[in-house]
């Protein structure tokens, strides 16, 4: 793969990579410091915590958790070889946050975390949506089996409410806060990712057709009432939202 991509051409992508999700996350910023609030709380009195971050991107959220949990392990978990590099290379790899290469869902994902012991936490951002109702339901069995008694598994993603107008509101909140907020977002996504492969720096870590970056998208677009269902059969005790702006929630569930 190459000897890696430079601290400075890391910290121009990743920069680019904060700005652009932007878009796909309304209050993104407070909506991860609400996820950093809620592990900090959950884990009070407890140390050497172990937090695992599920399709972390390059890290912004893994590192927030590093710096705010002072002797916590942080485990920043993606399938994508490039995203991974840029975080390797921008906030460093070491005991307290380390980069690991796993397909969410996929046979032996959980395996390749290495880990040696029961978790305090897992947390994701914008990750999961993706995962059909059954996948999904397998995800959240795995988290299950991951977290220690009375860990959280705290996600953070587009999960909108049950009733159908109310849900239709929801999306019109997202919506016109985006309209807002585009002006100074001048990327998205796509251009992103079509940028990145024109950059001769970072082509060795693009992924290969024969080892996909990301999972296919099955877009099951479950209310919170279907998350909630799924998380209690996986065997999670308590399961409630903590923060909503629109259809952007923090959903949290106590193992």
């Amino acid at each position: 793969m190459g000897s890696g991509v430079s601290a400075t051409t890391a910290a121009r992508w990743v920069e680019r990579w904060e700005c652009q999700q932007q878009r796909y996350a309304v209050d993104r910023e407070e909506r991860c410091t609400v996820i950093a609030d809620v592990v900090e709380h959950a884990g009070r009195g407890r140390s050497g915590q172990v937090v695992v971050d599920l399709g972390s991107g390059p890290g912004a959220l893994a590192a927030r958790l590093a710096a705010r949990l002072p002797g916590a392990r942080v485990l920043a978990v993606d399938a994508d070889p490039l995203l991974l590099e840029l975080g390797r290379a921008y906030y460093g790899d070491g005991d307290r946050l380390r980069f690991v290469r796993a397909l969410i869902g996929a046979p032996g994902w959980r395996e390749a975390l290495g880990l040696d012991r029961q978790v305090d936490a897992v947390v994701s951002t914008t990750a999961l949506h993706y995962l059909g109702r059954d996948a999904l339901g397998g995800v959240y069995r795995d988290l299950a089996g991951l977290l220690r008694p009375g860990g959280v598994f705290v996600n953070g993603d587009h999960i909108g409410p049950d009733a159908p107008r109310i849900r239709d509101l929801a999306l019109d909140v997202a919506r016109r806060h985006a309209d807002r907020s585009l002006d100074a977002l001048h990327e998205d996504w796509e251009s992103w990712w079509s940028g990145a492969a024109e950059d001769p720096e970072l082509a060795p870590f693009l992924s290969c057709p024969d080892t996909p970056g990301h999972p296919p998208c099955e877009d099951p677009d479950l209310p919170v009432s279907g998350h909630a269902a799924l998380l209690h059969e996986a065997g999670f005790a308590q399961v409630g939202t903590v923060w909503q702006h629109g259809t952007s929630r923090v959903l949290v569930a106590v193992r």
